[in-house]
């Protein structure tokens, strides 16, 4: 007995974690991907997969995939980077940047965290009015307060909200697969939406704007912070298990996500191509359109799956901001002072009567200015072997992972330009 007290007292958090067994020592290491996730299923995405769907049916389901693919290389490096140095996004760019740039980073973060949560509290907003008739501003109000529950589950531990996060995902996979079931959507045609192809401007338009979203630059910072002392690691050996760990979460809760978003523009190429009832131009469009075309059953399947969608995301949203905060200035504030700062302008929105979709449109617009400031700095520091050591990229990696950001960041720069000029 004395034996194995001594040997657990020397043994290293990552051998504690493998000793509970082969399965719940590999899960152990899945969790923080899964929480990223969540950002790329937010109420925005509902919009934009849905409008591909019902515009040009199949044809985009490529643009879906690539992006997809994106996404994986971006969050593996992001969840790299915290794992390799021990700090997230913000707090390196606190240390390794001229003092007056990282202001000015501040600053753009906290107008990215303010931009995702008017999505995200819209979003939910949205839903609520859907399924129970609750006027969009109290449903405002409503959201933003069941993200304290959510958020308060962290004072438990990592794993509570990591846990929480991942069932709330869960639910709308559950979701959109029952209604893709139900869709009668077409195999055949999916499949030959693979083949890189596109018809008119418009398209050219849609599919930037779908690649363009692909990297969301709140999940950045909150993905390197996940990973930052989740587990600590105790040589290079280990680190090399928890990195190959962290690969295997990204690709498990990334897939579901792609997945999510591939069900989306199938459904609505199944259901709205060729002119079908309802429309893809609103959230409240694409629940009418579902009703009449599937069922009252997948209706409902969608707005609850936009209620959880808003919930997770905003959650998630919450603490990207205190993330940004304690990383770029070194300093905490209040949960519920941070969370009024980051809903104010969703509740404005609401309170002022705005179109919701206007709304959200108009949110990934301002999210676009802060992917530069995020992906370029990623990119930047998991090529330099003095920060992350035996994890730094291989020329390889970096060479697909510049290609991402310039493509990123032109196709953003190209929609706000359309933006503009429009």
């Amino acid at each position: 007995m004395v034996t194995n007290e001594l040997t657990t007292s020397r043994a290293t958090p990552l051998q504690v974690a493998r000793a509970r067994g082969r399965v719940r020592g590999r899960l152990i290491l899945l969790g923080p991907a899964f929480v990223a996730a969540v950002a790329y299923v937010d109420p925005g995405n509902f919009a934009t997969n849905s409008a591909a769907g019902a515009r040009y049916g199949y044809l985009l389901v490529w643009v879906v995939v690539v992006a997809n693919l994106m996404a994986m290389l971006v969050q593996t490096l992001t969840a790299k980077l915290g794992l390799a140095t021990g700090r997230s996004l913000p707090e390196l760019c606190r240390e390794r940047l001229p003092r007056p740039v990282n202001r000015v980073m501040w600053v753009q973060a906290e107008l990215v965290a303010m931009a995702t949560d008017l999505a995200e509290v819209i979003g939910g907003a949205v839903a609520l009015y859907l399924l129970f008739g609750i006027p969009l501003l109290p449903g405002g109000l409503i959201i933003g307060t069941a993200a304290f529950a959510v958020l308060a589950l962290r004072s438990r531990g990592y794993r509570a909200f990591e846990i929480t996060i991942a069932v709330l995902l869960g639910v709308i996979v559950l979701a959109f697969a029952a209604n893709l079931l139900a869709s009668g959507s077409d195999p055949g045609s999916a499949m030959a939406g693979l083949v890189p192809r596109l018809q008119g401007t418009d398209s050219v338009l849609l599919a930037a704007g779908i690649l363009g979203a692909t990297v969301m630059p709140h999940v950045i910072y909150v993905h390197s912070a996940l990973t930052r002392d989740r587990i600590p690691a105790a040589d290079d050996s280990e680190r090399r298990i928890l990195f190959r760990g962290q690969r295997t979460d990204v690709l498990l809760a990334l897939s579901a996500a792609g997945a999510v978003n591939l069900a989306m523009l199938l459904i609505a190429a199944a259901s709205f191509r060729g002119g079908g009832p309802g429309g893809a131009d609103s959230l409240e469009g694409v629940h009418a359109g579902l009703g009449q075309t599937i069922g009252t059953a997948a209706a409902f399947g969608f707005a609850v799956a936009l209620l959880v969608s808003g919930l997770a995301s905003t959650s998630v949203g919450t603490y990207a901001g205190e993330v940004i905060m304690q990383g770029f200035l070194r300093r905490r504030v209040p949960l519920l002072l941070r969370r009024l700062v980051t809903l104010l302008p969703a509740l404005a929105v609401l309170a002022i009567g705005l179109d919701p979709t206007r709304a959200l449109v108009l949110s990934q617009v301002i999210l676009s200015f802060g992917i530069p400031f995020a992906l370029i700095p990623v990119v930047a520091f998991t090529r330099r072997r003095d920060l992350m050591g035996n994890l730094v990229n291989h020329p390889l990696t970096t060479a697909a992972a510049s290609l991402v950001a310039v493509l990123v960041v032109a196709l953003n720069a190209f929609l706000l330009w359309q933006v503009v000029a429009g």
